[in-house]
């Protein structure tokens, strides 16, 4: 019976512990890319160019995708279904171009968490500094995986890994489109 008392009383100082984490997290990565904000800000504000950067698309060979609403910008919904990536979906909320885009992102499975992404284009010298960032609040099973994982490096190398896909697509774009 002692050892009974000593188990649960380890269990609830853990959970004590992980319910004094803080809930709300951020996620940010930056990367300069060799282009005019004009150039980048159409690869991001449309969710059907997603598939050339996204470091997500390539992950599950049997993801679904569906587009609803605008083709891009404000109102443009993206929703997507598959065994490694789950469900979710993505709707931009404001599309400020070239300089901003923000969007509510919507995870269904494996959990469910609401979060907003905002990404950010600023001149940089003869380039376009791309700001990706993520906020949202983490529930008690989030934050004890927190103890273990850390989702910063976890997710950040996802968001670099994006990021330089990103600055390749928009390279790969043919000069007019890049000029404009």
């Amino acid at each position: 019976m002692p050892y009974l008392l000593g188990i649960l009383a380890s269990f609830g100082a853990l959970a004590f512990f992980v319910n004094t984490r803080p809930a709300a997290f951020r996620l940010v990565r930056s990367r300069t890319i060799p282009a005019a904000p004009e150039a980048v800000f159409p690869l991001v504000n449309d969710f059907h160019e997603w598939a050339a950067w996204s470091p997500w698309e390539k992950v599950d060979a049997e993801l679904a995708k569906t587009f609803e609403g605008p083709a891009a910008g404000k109102g443009a919904i993206y929703r997507w279904s598959g065994k490694k990536t789950g469900a979710g979906s993505m709707t931009i909320l404001d599309a400020s171009a070239p300089a901003k885009i923000e969007i509510d992102l919507a995870f269904l499975r494996p959990f469910k968490a609401t979060n907003r992404t905002v990404f950010t284009f600023e001149p940089d010298g003869a380039g376009t500094k791309v700001t990706w960032e993520m906020t949202g609040e983490r529930n008690f099973v989030a934050k004890a995986f927190g103890l273990v994982m850390n989702m910063d490096d976890l997710v950040g190398k996802d968001f670099a890994k994006g990021l330089d896909a990103l600055a390749a697509a928009v390279a790969a774009k043919p000069a007019a489109v890049n000029a404009a």
